[in-house]
């Protein structure tokens, strides 16, 4: 069945997507807002007011805003990104109308208290502290930052000690209601899930919502260069991102397939010239990551600090090389992959309510997924080929090196590498 897609007369959108059968239901409130539309003062902010609201809403404690979920057999959990913010609640069959009330309370009716606050600002610090102790984390952060750089994609979503320590009850109540404006919320239901009690139940507690939102945010713009930090650590950690495409670009499936080719799996490319016939790295992969308007390709790997630099050298020419067009076989079983994994996550009720809502905030309709694979096999290998030189030609790179000093050559020897 095709999800269905209603508005609200104060802009929020209601989706349904009812599995027959099913015996379970996911409840997702995406607001088409996070980190990406906050300034430098308010960096982070978003993400502390997802942290807050659970500390109370609705006349509810925080404990018991998990408690009554849990008592019906549900679950509880909530995300910031870049673009979106996401509550969500699974549940059985007959916890829709408890999931919509929490979650709408969530959203629309938190306490904020000034000592939860406070209190929050210690857990969000020491997550802060938790991911600059995390290699694999702080290397992916330093990337992004250089990629991003003097931007709000290039600032962490946690924010810092500083910028987080600026909100008061007062600023971050005004935030939240221009963040989950009504104009920006999704409300996307899957599983077993009756269409016309979910709009009734939306309207209930969504209808009333009001407020203006924020605008779009300024275009971002790839500004790479290289971050070598020296740590003493037992691996050397790697990060490379190129300037890419965004999701609304018609080679965004391009650059899924190239990312899938290169470092998508076992039988990728980086992984079986650098851990299969070299032995350079336990762990490396490429990904794409892509926001509105624009995307990176990205390659991570961890290895011994002596064998950076070659890894960085065979990083760099296993890339260029697929500016020549790639073998059918090879294009066939990248686009079987990715179709696999989209016909895969739709047999999760959370995924699904998730996935829509995000399609809706993007392109104000949900998406067929035989129109998306039917998009998958329309790329030529040819066009692969043209995106990666497109990808390469502005000779910029971000490249994040976190590891033992003799490691940090690798940054410039990638990064020269990707120009020769």
């Amino acid at each position: 069945m095709t999800p269905r897609v209603h508005t609200l007369s104060n802009g929020v959108r209601v989706i349904c997507d009812p599995l027959p059968g099913w015996q379970t239901v996911a409840l997702s409130v995406v607001a088409g807002r996070g980190a990406r539309f906050e300034d430098a003062a308010r960096s982070g902010w978003s993400h502390l007011l997802e942290h807050m609201v659970f500390k109370g809403a609705g006349g509810r404690s925080a404990k018991a805003i998990v408690e009554v979920i849990e008592a019906e057999g549900g679950h509880i959990n909530a995300a910031t990104g870049y673009e979106r913010t996401s509550f969500q609640v699974r549940a059985l069959k007959d916890g829709l109308d408890l999931g919509s009330a929490v979650l709408s309370d969530l959203v629309l009716r938190p306490t904020m208290d000034a000592g939860d606050l406070a209190r929050e600002k210690q857990v969000v610090a020491q997550e802060i502290a938790e991911a600059a102790d995390t290699p694999d984390d702080l290397v992916f952060e330093l990337a992004q930052t250089m990629a991003f750089d003097r931007q709000p994609l290039g600032r962490p979503i946690l924010g810092t000690v500083k910028s987080i320590g600026r909100a008061t009850v007062e600023t971050l109540s005004d935030w939240r209601a221009a963040l989950y404006a009504p104009g920006s919320l999704v409300v996307s239901a899957a599983g077993a899930v009756d269409e016309d009690e979910l709009l009734k139940l939306a309207e209930r507690d969504f209808g009333a919502a009001a407020g203006a939102g924020l605008g779009e945010p300024e275009p971002a713009r790839f500004a790479g260069g290289t971050k070598p930090v020296a740590k003493r650590l037992e691996q050397a950690n790697l990060v490379l991102l190129l300037p890419a495409v965004g999701v609304k670009d018609r080679d965004y499936f391009a650059l899924r397939l190239l990312a899938e080719i290169l470092g998508g799996g076992m039988a990728s490319r980086l992984f079986q010239e650098a851990r299969e016939a070299r032995g350079l790295a336990y762990a490396i992969d490429a990904y794409s990551e892509t926001y509105a308007d624009v995307g990176v390709l990205g390659v991570f790997a961890g290895c011994a600090a002596e064998d950076a630099a070659e890894l960085a050298q065979v990083t760099a020419d296993e890339i260029k090389a697929l500016t020549e067009p790639v073998a059918e076989a090879e294009l066939s079983r990248a686009k079987a992959q990715l179709k696999g994994a989209m016909f895969m996550g739709r047999e999760s009720a959370l995924a699904r309510a998730e996935q829509a809502a995000g399609q809706v905030l993007l392109f104000g309709r949900t998406l067929e997924p035989e129109s998306v694979a039917a998009e998958i096999d329309a790329v030529t290998a040819g066009q692969l080929a043209a995106l990666m030189g497109k990808i390469l030609a502005p000779r910029q790179a971000a490249v994040a090196v976190l590891g033992p000093k003799p490691s940090l050559a690798a940054a410039e020897r990638l990064t020269e590498a990707l120009s020769g």
